[in-house]
């Protein structure tokens, strides 16, 4: 890997890592536009280090208020029904699931489920999961001219069921094209919770399966066509990248819908299909190369 190529999928990764499009894919696919090897499973789990690293900054205060309650707690029977402490807790049981899958479907996912088709079906079809959550959301905070306003759930409501079920969604994202936001996200709305409320949620529960793939895959990293040097330039630029597209995100849901991002994975799923069968780009472009 060039470092030309370096810098631009450490910016793919920095900028499609918090909106609801799959920055999985996107490393995949921009990889397989450019006639570029793909970048494997390995450098995508590496360089998102540095875009979680964006998220411990972004949410240092929580972070930081959470640890500190819930290590407590382990010994301070008062602090164990905090809602920081409970959260540490909530974070911990929604890291199972996918912590569970990633290990049983390592070879599915370095291999199969990198397949263009699939991640153009995944596109599609999460495209519609979260169009659905999105209009389920605006119309229990609008209401409408037959009903009033819903009020929908924040962080205190979050349960153990809720974290659990949080935690499958994310799972999900271990097929490129699901996307880890976009999945939490919708199954957050669709569960009844406001968009600021599962947007944190997601990010927070992010963070350890994260950090745990990413230091998982670093035995991989410097094999084959990636070498050390540009994938830790590519983590660096996703870190950069990343922390400033968190804090916009974080404003544009406050009072924004996600269509515009199902619109453009629908779009993309479509126009993936097409290239496809057109014999523009094979399924598994770049693969052999890398």
């Amino acid at each position: 890997m060039s470092w030309f190529e370096s810098f631009v999928l450490g910016l793919v990764q920095g900028l499609t890592e918090f909106l609801p499009i799959s920055s999985s894919a996107h490393l995949r696919l921009t990889a397989a536009f450019a006639g570029w090897p793909d970048p494997g499973a390995a450098f995508t789990a590496i360089t998102q280090i540095g875009t979680e690293a964006a998220v411990i900054i972004y949410f240092r205060k929580d972070i930081g208020r959470i640890i500190s309650t819930w290590s407590r707690s382990l010994f301070n029977r008062e602090l164990r029904h905090d809602h920081d402490a409970q959260m540490g807790w909530l974070v911990i049981v929604g890291s199972i699931p996918i912590g569970v899958l990633g290990i049983t479907l390592k070879d599915a996912i370095e291999g199969p489920f990198r397949d263009l088709r699939l991640i153009a079906t995944t596109l599609i079809v999460m495209g519609v999961v979260l169009g659905i959550a999105d209009r389920l959301a605006a119309r229990d905070e609008t209401g409408g001219r037959h009903r009033v306003a819903k009020q929908r759930k924040t962080l205190t409501d979050l349960s153990v069921k809720d974290g659990l079920l949080y935690g499958i969604c994310q799972a999900m994202a271990l097929i490129p094209g699901v996307s880890r936001s976009g999945a939490t996200i919708s199954g957050g709305l669709l569960m009844g919770y406001t968009r600021e409320s599962a947007a944190r949620y997601s990010f927070l529960l992010a963070i350890p399966a994260v950090l745990a793939s990413g230091v998982y895959e670093l035995k991989d990293a410097g094999e084959g066509h990636v070498s050390w040097g540009p994938t830790l330039f590519a983590t660096v630029i996703a870190f950069v990248v990343g922390y400033a597209v968190i804090a916009w995100f974080m404003k544009f849901i406050s009072n924004k819908s996600f269509m515009p991002f199902v619109i453009y994975r629908i779009l993309l799923g479509i126009a993936l299909f097409a290239l496809v069968a057109a014999g523009t780009l094979t399924p598994h472009a770049g693969e052999t190369a890398g």
